[in-house]
């Protein structure tokens, strides 16, 4: 299985974890978090050239000079699949920092999403949020880009299982519909074209299109498409095809709207969680973002993100049998708090209690936990 690699332009890294690393003291650093320092590269980072922003352009000259790190990750740390995530991880990991507590809030008036019964048929579920206040630069940008195109190659296993939409909260007005219609009766200009069309020419467009050609199949052969609708009728986006070119984002942007329609509802809320974690750090009130009200098609009510902390409990005699090391349940609690994981022991049935943030959803029962003090601790220094 190839593991995904996370591209990074070295400086930027370097700027982010506040202190400067030879190339050789960074692939050491790495090894240590158990991460792999695959290629060290000059050329401009890939996923640029894809986007044809004015930026990249702006940019190009540039980036043919910036020197580019490639790290290779574990299949299931969505969290390190950009810059912000690697940095945060690292800056825990060195003990420069703690863990952040991220925070939902609930608004007086919440942006709403009201789902109609037909997307059942195709596309069951929809979960999003809004980012306030947020503050975009180019690298910042491209990041929040590239970040959505490797979780959708990733968890979101080519968008069949979920796809990503961002948009300019204040180029649109809620409340919001997602339903699902007729190819025919669905309208509008894809992102980047200034034409509205239909979504059978839609369809058709993109069939010669490099990148999004290889969606299509999602959908195609249904007799209805999933759409998302503002209040105006304006459309948002045609999951899990392309966005609307109105509501597009760009680097004034301040209000991000995201949501991510599925058929799994677990990926979607991962995915979710994931770009709060990421971007809420550039965010008015940092570590913070806004819930989206969902309405469902049976009209319950739910709020996202759920960015509230879960519990894995692990046996310290457990943990050592793993590690193979006798370690105290104090060195192995400071050990997971390295790896973004607080933890508290119970003395009676010597047990730690370690909580989970959003960003560790790849932690899910005790040999996890075991997996992450051994890594804290260093093989190498396992005996």
């Amino acid at each position: 299985i190839k593991m995904p690699t996370v591209t990074v332009v070295r400086h930027e890294l370097m700027k982010a974890l506040g202190q400067e690393y030879t190339d050789k003291e960074f692939e050491d650093l790495c090894f240590e978090f158990g991460v792999e320092l695959d290629d060290i590269t000059t050329e401009a980072v890939m996923q640029r050239k894809e986007k044809g922003d004015t930026t990249a352009k702006a940019d190009a000259e540039k980036d043919k000079e910036e020197i580019v790190y490639k790290i290779d990750i574990s299949a299931n740390r969505y969290d390190l699949l950009c810059l912000e995530g690697m940095a945060l991880a690292l800056n825990v990991f060195r003990k420069k920092i703690d863990v952040p507590l991220f925070r939902s809030i609930k608004a007086d008036s919440p942006q709403k999403m009201t789902v109609s019964p037909d997307t059942q048929k195709i596309r069951p579920f929809v979960v999003g949020c809004v980012l306030r206040g947020i503050q975009f630069d180019n690298s910042r940008y491209n990041s929040f880009i590239e970040l959505q195109d490797k979780l959708h190659e990733n968890i979101c296993r080519k968008r069949t299982l979920v796809a990503i939409g961002t948009h300019d909260l204040d180029t649109i007005e809620g409340p919001f519909s997602y339903e699902a219609l007729p190819p025919d009766q669905i309208q509008f200009a894809p992102l980047n074209q200034d034409e509205k069309m239909t979504a059978v020419q839609i369809m058709e467009l993109y069939e010669k299109d490099p990148k999004l050609k290889q969606y299509l199949h999602i959908i195609r052969s249904s007799p209805i498409y999933p759409v998302i609708y503002d209040k105006n009728r304006t459309v948002l986006s045609m999951p899990p095809i392309i966005n609307g070119d109105h509501s597009k984002i760009s680097l004034e942007t301040k209000n991000v709207l995201i949501e991510c329609t599925a058929t799994d509802p677990m990926r979607a809320k991962i995915v979710l969680d994931t770009l709060v974690a990421m971007f809420s750090q550039y965010c008015t009130e940092p570590f913070t973002c806004e819930d989206l009200l969902v309405v469902g098609h049976d009209g319950k009510e739910e709020y996202f993100p759920d960015l509230k902390e879960h519990f894995v409990s692990a046996g310290v005699e457990y943990i050592n049998s793993i590690v193979g090391v006798p370690l105290q349940p104090s060195e192995q609690i400071e050990l997971l708090k390295k790896m973004q994981l607080n933890a508290e022991h119970d003395a009676a049935s010597n047990t730690l209690k370690v909580t989970i943030p959003p960003t560790r959803h790849d932690i899910l029962q005790a040999c996890d936990v075991a997996e992450d003090v051994a890594i804290a601790y260093g093989y190498n220094n396992v005996p």
